[in-house]
């Protein structure tokens, strides 16, 4: 399978701005950048102007007590949503707030999103609009994590005060940290440092654990807030960002029970970036004690009636002689109604009709092979979704085209989606398995990792597991209840986990951050090497409890795979079976 996104990018002018300040929202258009993942969430625009501190819009919402949301409330009670991953600890419970008003206000959401899906891994959470925060509500939690997407967000006095006090530890991102230095005229003397301006020059590396992660040259001119330290007894930089001309940078600033990230880390995400630091902190907000594990997964991708057994076998053979657990996605029917490289003639063959291959299968799981369901035909119908219709090559799940600029650009939901049309395609899938003789796979893989939201609300009640990159959508939690709204399909983004979560549709999710083998360039991404994979994953070694997970096409023989495992090895990674990981 070929991974194909399309970011979401705001052409800006690199500059240093006075700080902090606001500018007019600007358009979102479509703007492919390397390798980016999925549909890589946007920033807003770069503040222009200085905050007012005592502006009038702050002083009358602050002021106002906060109101939970019936819906949140309603979510919370059921458990659609919020959930722990297996391992996570039951005691432990994790608090997220994110800005929702003005323009750019789905952002907000699509962050705290992110953020939920990430403290997953360490607890179970309550996601809700900062707004709303009541006095004393955080001392019912582990740890909290605001998000400031809105420039001048109102937040209510209660939760400043609350930050303040100091019981909690507290994970701040970008904006509105003048509102809290201003409530607390002591800040700099109390904490060791304070905020200066944001810098929208070439910061594109960040230096966390030892180890420099990526920044997208997009993220830069959105700003990253420049902090300086004044007490280093008190206050340190566990992230630092070089590359602009201001010099270097502190990207995380931590203080007491106060962690500052001066941006956004969920806009323009690609392999090895500055998003797994963010990861890692999340993951100690939401569980201070984790584990530091690491543990590495391959997965044997696209694999269908049409696959080479001889191909099957000497995977399995070089995987099982190294004492490497692997997964296989299957899709047990291929269609090629379009006849492509065969001459326009339609082809279709059930896996039943192929023994050579289900031979093989059944080879690969003697030699600890996982089977997983990866979609029933890996295309959509008979048309071209987005390349030939053949399986394999196109979605089945979600419709998609290439454009002029040779960039594939999600459209959304195939035509009669619903939740009956997708039960059916599982169902079709289970019976062709077991008409070859195989039960039915506990774990699912949505074909190029594309779903709707009804498909996914459809995987989590058959599976309840999957194993991909998963792809969310504005609007799907209004108020943080997610799966209470509709979601808007123009405004849809992916996200990866460096390690094991429950997202917000409830599946228990296994990792893959670290990609796959791609000799050729393709759809304007760059070709991935295996020492490109192995790159990612010795970055990847900065999150606690990481998982080095990887894809693998059989079709491409055994040498680069062989390069990539014992890369892995040599980076310190044990590979373990998915089963392993998804019991926590």
């Amino acid at each position: 399978m070929r991974l194909l996104k399309a970011a979401l990018g705001v052409a800006l002018a690199v500059a240093l701005v006075p700080v902090p300040a606001r500018a007019a929202p600007l358009p979102v258009t479509p703007d492919p950048v390397g390798d980016l993942v999925e549909k890589a969430l946007p920033a807003p625009p770069p503040p222009t102007r200085k905050p007012s501190t005592s502006s009038t819009r702050i002083a009358k919402r602050t002021t106002q007590p906060g109101v939970t949301s019936t819906a949140l409330a309603r979510a919370a009670a059921t458990g659609t949503n919020g959930g722990a991953a297996p391992g996570a600890k039951s005691s432990q419970k994790t608090l997220i707030l994110y800005d929702s008003t003005g323009p750019w206000a789905w952002l907000g959401e699509a962050y705290a999103v992110q953020a939920g899906n990430l403290a997953s891994h360490g607890s179970a959470y309550v996601v809700h609009p900062v707004g709303s925060y009541t006095a004393g509500e955080m001392s019912g939690y582990t740890g909290v994590i605001y998000v400031g997407s809105t420039y001048d967000e109102p937040i209510p006095v209660s939760f400043l005060d609350d930050v303040l006090a100091g019981s909690k530890p507290v994970l701040w991102m970008a904006h509105n940290i003048w509102q809290l230095t201003a409530r607390a005229p002591s800040f700099q003397a109390t904490y060791g440092w304070n905020w200066v301006q944001y810098d929208t020059g070439a910061a594109t590396t960040v230096r966390y654990e030892n180890t420099d992660l990526g920044r997208s040259p997009l993220a830069t001119p959105s700003g990253l807030m420049i902090t300086s330290i004044t007490d280093p007894a008190i206050a340190s930089a566990p992230a630092v960002a070089t590359g602009s001309a201001a010099g270097p940078i502190n990207w995380a600033t931590k203080a007491k029970n106060l962690t500052y990230i001066g941006e956004i880390p969920f806009s323009y995400v690609d392999h090895g970036d500055r998003y797994l630091a963010a990861a890692d902190l999340i993951s100690k907000i939401s569980s201070p004690a984790m584990a530091d594990r690491k543990r590495a997964l391959v997965r044997i991708e696209d694999v269908g009636p049409d696959a080479d057994p001889a191909e099957l076998r000497a995977v399995a053979d070089y995987l099982y002689a190294q004492r490497v657990p692997f997964t296989i996605a299957v899709y047990p029917r291929f269609e090629n109604p379009l006849g492509a490289d065969n001459n326009g003639v339609p082809q279709a063959a059930n896996l039943a009709q192929k023994p050579q291959v289900v031979s093989a299968l059944k080879y690969m799981t003697a030699r600890g092979g996982t089977i997983l369901m990866h979609g029933y035909t890996h295309q959509f119908g008979k048309i071209a979704n987005p390349y030939d219709g053949r399986s394999g090559n196109d979605f089945e799940f979600y419709t998609a085209h290439v454009d002029a600029n040779d960039s594939v650009i999600y459209d959304g939901p195939v035509p009669g989606d619903s939740a009956s049309w997708a039960q059916g395609r599982i169902n079709s899938a289970t019976s062709a398995f077991a008409a070859a003789g195989f039960a039915k796979p506990a774990i699912f893989e949505p074909p190029h990792y594309a779903a709707s939201a009804v498909d996914y609300q459809v995987v989590q009640q058959n599976f309840g597991k999957r194993y991909d990159r998963g792809l969310y959508f504005g609007g799907y939690c209004p108020n943080g209840a997610c799966g209470t709204g509709a979601p808007q399909y123009d405004k849809v983004y992916g996200q990866y986990f460096p390690y094991l979560v429950r997202d917000v549709y409830g599946s228990v999710v296994a990792p893959e951050a670290v990609g796959n083998v791609e000799p050729e360039p393709f759809n304007n991404h760059p070709a991935r090497l295996p020492a490109d994979l192995v790159k990612t994953a010795q970055q990847l070694k900065v999150v606690d409890d990481g998982v080095a997970s990887f894809f693998y096409h059989p079709y491409l023989g055994t040498s680069y795979l062989r390069e990539t495992v014992q890369g892995m090895k040599s980076a310190g990674y044990s590979f373990v079976s998915v089963g392993t990981v998804m019991a926590g």
